[in-house]
């Protein structure tokens, strides 16, 4: 071992007071399932700030955080222009119900930046954004079904809490209470990275499909490459059946380049959908694509959709700033290269201690699956050790670095983190695998 101090164990006095106040007015006392660390066990730290790429909890302590708000901090917490802009903008009232200056700038740059792009529509969540474009595709198509994939997450709208089985013309059953079970007949749900499934399921039911829903990198049970031609396969086929391409990259838009993953892989989606990155860490989300399908969206076209606080100002300020930060030179150099620096380290190490690691990362995003074989769906993915996970992210978090609580997340790295900080987490992952290997 290296005798990196032990700050800790497991949570503070304060944090457990907080947490267990919150359980008597929120579900769980969360507002969102995975914070309630019930992936791995024990009770979750309360957070009071962040600045940079550290968390600061109620108890005092400091972390190296990887979880960046699940994604929205590529420039790191509190950073002086996202904070300032944000300021300037509550100065001036924080929501107006009407047109503003802010949402267009913000649209020109979204739309320069991706070019399957043409129109774009700000929502409040990658949930509508998700949700608004499946309406879209099946208003321009006229068409029910939709495919989507295990363990592709689209956000909690009720025809995406369905798995509609093994089989394409499989009826499914809702993966959550309160979705009615008719819906759970119009979802397809196949596995990720196969082609073969796809190709059945529009041979069979081709006429009735009104899309396919795709996170292009699968962050939602961890961070699954797609497989090399999966997506141009999925680009070929919705094409010949006269099916939407959607490509969900709330996660990945903005992290993996400008261009988001349909850049990075040479694709050109139907349909695109954003959030996180684009409003700077503010509850935000957005669809677009082609001219000719974004004018069927309401006031132009026939197609509904509105939002009380779609495109306000805050939230577009706040993405302005953080979009500007992301062109300055070397921003995805320096995050390709931090990258590369924790993957490579976190494979010598548990190599030295002879566990079964597989460090998989696109870009900025990365998991670390306890897993004896590389994860390339959802079953593979499930087939990980969750146990020898959990000991991990206590170690860590013992340790001064903040990990997803939960084997099936991606982990993101920002321009914020420094190579020591990168250096630091690294000495307390030999501590973390170590300790594992001793058990």
């Amino acid at each position: 071992m290296t005798g990196l101090p032990v700050r800790r164990t497991q949570t503070g006095p304060r944090s457990k007071a907080l947490f267990e106040e919150a359980t008597r007015l929120l579900p769980g006392g969360v507002n969102s399932p995975v914070r309630a660390f019930k992936a791995v066990g024990g009770q979750p730290v309360v957070i009071e700030r962040a600045c940079g790429c550290r968390l600061y909890d109620v108890d005092g302590h400091s972390y190296i955080d990887y979880v960046g708000s699940w994604g929205p901090m590529i420039v790191g917490h509190a950073h002086p222009a996202v904070v300032k802009a944000i300021q300037e903008a509550a100065s001036l009232g924080v929501s107006y119900g009407a047109p503003t200056p802010w949402e267009t700038v913000l649209a020109r740059m979204v739309v320069e930046a991706i070019p399957s792009i043409e129109l774009v529509r700000f929502v409040n969540s990658g949930t509508e954004a998700t949700m608004s474009a499946i309406r879209l595709a099946r208003g321009v198509t006229g068409r029910d079904r939709i495919v989507k994939f295990e363990g592709c997450y689209h956000g909690h709208a009720d025809s995406l809490l369905v798995k509609a089985g093994s089989g394409a013309m499989t009826f499914g059953v809702p993966d959550s209470l309160g979705v009615p079970p008719d819906l759970a007949r119009l979802p397809i749900t196949l596995p990720y990275n196969d082609v073969d499934a796809v190709r059945s399921a529009f041979r069979s039911v081709g006429k009735e499909i009104a899309c396919v829903i795709v996170e292009p990198v699968a962050g939602n049970m961890g961070v699954i490459p797609p497989r090399p031609g999966f997506l141009a396969a999925l680009r070929e086929i919705t094409a010949a059946h006269g099916s939407l391409l959607i490509f969900d990259e709330v996660m990945t838009g903005f992290r993996l380049g400008k261009g988001g993953a349909q850049a990075l892989y040479g694709i050109r989606p139907d349909l695109t959908c954003l959030g996180k990155i684009i409003g700077g860490g503010l509850p935000v989300g957005a669809y677009g694509g082609s001219r000719s399908v974004m004018e069927q969206v309401s006031p132009l076209g026939p197609v509904y959709q509105a939002g009380t606080l779609s495109g306000n100002p805050l939230a577009m300020r706040a993405g302005i700033e953080t979009l500007r930060l992301l062109d300055e030179p070397g921003f995805y150099e320096r995050l390709e290269a931090k990258g590369k620096q924790l993957e490579a380290g976190l494979r010598e190490l548990a190599a030295q201690e002879q566990i079964p690691l597989q460090c998989q990362r696109v870009g900025s995003m990365c998991t670390a699956f306890f897993a004896e074989q590389p994860v390339i769906d959802y079953q593979t993915a499930r087939g990980a050790n969750t146990d020898r996970y959990a000991s991990f992210f206590w170690a860590m978090l013992e340790r001064g670095v903040y990990l997803p609580p939960s084997q099936f997340e991606a982990a993101f790295l920002s321009d914020a983190h420094a190579v020591s900080d990168i250096e630091t987490t690294l000495l307390a992952a030999k501590d973390a695998l170590a300790m594992l290997r001793c058990r």
